[in-house]
């Protein structure tokens, strides 16, 4: 949900295509010369967020939004993503393309393109790196059923004709103690192994960036935003190997921390190998693999590496044990938690009060509030880093989801325009991320309508009391409820799971209209709560809070399921200025004025810690009680 796109000039790229079509067809790349070449926005490891060197399909088409892929024939070039991104792509991409609008009734999907313009029994390549093992089997089957065949191509055909590509990048790594992940490596790797016996598992490949990092207790800073780092894990009953650059593990702190000079329980020690050398690491494995030996693997590793395994050893797995695992906080993630969000309210704090009083002399604009958060923020103990790029919008650039303030869309805070300011922030105790909309001046009633309807739906999904087992996806019609009844909708999910010093946007869990496959909630899991409204041209608004899931005791146990609920761990005000209080129940009061109550108590007693007067002043100001 977190991403946008820059300079909105489109990038020429005829010669570009000239290029690549030449290398299609050169034996140097390809055994046979390919009819169509397909280009995802992923890298190996199926990441969001993507490094430098990995966005290949942002250069050949000049689209920069988190999702989308291309696709290269000998004569026509197309590019598919969803409708978060239809106005960006269709900027910044020039007339060799033509833009496939997901979602739309008349666009065709991928596959039906390819076979309606391609000759007979072609060939269509595609790095089998980054490519997801369940994207390709789709692909290849409707491909097939046509007479045409997809191939795997060794050699990456974009980094073939990509001349000043930027190198992997291979940052420093930091080591986290116990005080900050409640549990050691070694203690995962037991866990884990626990698991792995209960399925009668013998090896788990480890793929997916964030779940080595929390599985090693490691961060890193090789994706912007993501404090993740490039590597594999072959995880065995009685062996650990890690893929890695090797100059990083080089590092004392890190030798101590992983005990590789240590003489440890041999089944606890961890072999380091090269990042690069994950093929042949896996290959040594299969060739040992008994009859009965089973290997786990998600099933959106690259189709690369999953092919290795022999199928009749193969299990894909759609969530994997660790991403369970490290959705549910422990008793110690969930106070980092607690703690990195209680810096960010007290940072917000300051920013409310700052822009409160800066704005009348006209000098703010996006870009500059954006900053002054940042600066806040790393005033706060423990910070490393924002954990996306800003949101800070005015007006009708509210109304763009994904909009990120650039120079020329730049626009200067006023008494007469809500602001939207969606942000957050990477401490080493937790990942916060936290939309508040307020008005400067008087809003219009209309802008009250829309709050107050916004509101009703994140107080509808964070009082919810629900069993034990329940989907985040049937709790998405509740944040809409308020808004529908008066004809009104948002067109993004109401929530995802938060990482805890990882990545702002984590599976398994989420609340979304979309029926994916997610996890029941459970306690312990931590995810956004972020309904909104958008009036295009006119206004955005979103109310986003950071909520841990909590037992909860009502009247009744049903069949002794058990019940569930929501606890904020977002501290914000939310503006009483933009609320029609009328709209509300006593219910609704009650959970505002309570909300409330706790801001100013549990912020309160921080920020006269930190003695930043007029923050609290402003926040005293902010939580009165709305009769």
């Amino acid at each position: 949900m977190k991403q946008d796109g820059s300079a909105m000039s489109p990038k020429i790229t005829a010669e570009l295509l000239r290029h690549l079509r030449q290398v299609m067809k050169s034996s140097r790349y390809v055994s046979e010369p390919l009819q169509a070449y397909i280009i995802p926005s992923g890298d190996a490891h199926q990441s969001e967020y993507i490094a430098p060197c990995d966005c290949r399909r942002e250069f050949i088409c000049g689209f920069n939004g988190s999702a989308g892929t291309a696709i290269v024939t000998e004569k026509h070039a197309a590019m598919w993503t969803d409708g978060r991104y239809f106005l960006q792509a269709s900027q910044q991409m020039d007339g060799n393309w033509t833009l496939m609008k997901m979602g739309l009734k008349e666009t065709p999907t991928q596959e039906d393109w390819l076979i309606s313009v391609l000759p007979d029994n072609s060939r269509v390549g595609v790095d089998p790196w980054i490519i997801a093992a369940d994207q390709w089997k789709t692909m290849s089957k409707a491909l097939s059923v046509a007479g045409h065949s997809l191939v795997g191509v060794q050699e990456n055909l974009i980094d073939a004709i990509w001349q000043d590509r930027p190198t992997r990048p291979s940052t420093a790594l930091i080591t986290l103690g116990l005080t900050f992940t409640g549990m050691t490596w070694q203690e995962k790797i037991v866990a884990l192994r626990a698991k792995m016996s209960e399925r009668k598992i013998s090896w788990f490949i480890v793929t997916a960036l964030d779940e080595i990092a929390w599985l090693f207790n490691l961060r890193g800073s090789d994706i912007e935003y993501n404090p993740i780092f490039f590597a594999y894990a072959i995880v065995g009953m009685n062996t650990i190997r890690l893929c890695i650059d090797g100059k990083r593990v080089a590092d004392p702190g890190v030798r101590d921390h992983l005990q590789l000079d240590a003489p440890g329980e041999p089944d606890l020690r961890v072999q380091t190998v090269s990042y690069g050398s994950v093929e042949a690491e896996l290959r040594a494995v299969c060739k040992g693999l008994g009859p009965k030996d089973r290997v786990w693997i998600s099933d959106k590793a690259s189709c690369a590496l999953t092919d290795i395994i022999p199928k009749a050893h193969r299990i894909p797995i759609p969530y994997t044990p660790l991403c369970l695992a490290k959705a549910v906080k422990n008793p110690t993630e969930i106070q980092g938690m607690k703690m990195a969000h209680l810096k960010d309210a007290v940072a917000l704090c300051d920013l409310f009060a700052w822009l409160e009083k800066e704005i009348p002399k006209g000098t703010v604009t996006e870009i500059s509030a954006a900053d002054k958060a940042e600066e806040l923020r790393s005033q706060q103990k423990d910070f490393v880093g924002l954990s996306f790029p800003t949101i800070s919008s005015v007006g009708p650039n509210g109304a763009v989801i994904h909009y990120r303030p650039l120079p020329e869309t730049n626009r200067t805070l006023t008494l007469n325009e809500v602001y939207l300011i969606d942000s957050g922030a990477q401490y080493l105790d937790g990942t916060t991320d936290v939309t508040r909309t307020v008005h400067f001046g008087t809003p219009s009633d209309f802008e009250k309508e829309c709050f107050t309807y916004v509101l009703k739906g994140h107080i509808a999904v964070s009082a919810a009391i629900f069993p034990n087992g329940t989907k985040g996806h049937l709790l998405d019609s509740f944040a809409r409820s308020a808004l529908w009844e008066s004809g009104l909708d948002y067109l993004h999910g109401t929530g995802h799971g938060v990482g805890c010093f990882l990545n702002v946007h984590e599976g398994p869990c989420g609340i979304s209209y979309k029926t994916f496959a997610d996890e029941p909630l459970e306690a312990g899991m931590i995810v956004s709560d972020e309904p909104g409204y958008y009036e295009d041209g006119a206004f955005g608004i979103r109310i986003e809070n950071v909520v841990l899931v909590v037992p909860t005791k009502p009247k009744y146990n049903y069949r002794n399921r058990g019940s569930l609920t929501f606890q904020p761990i977002t501290l914000v005000p939310i503006q009483a200025k933009m609320i029609n209080s009328e709209m509300l129940t006593q219910k609704e009061r009650n959970w505002l004025n309570e909300y409330h109550r706790q801001c100013r108590e549990i912020v309160g007693a921080e920020l006269e810690r930190q003695s930043r007067k007029e923050a609290l002043d402003w926040l005293i100001r902010e939580t009165q009680p709305i009769e």
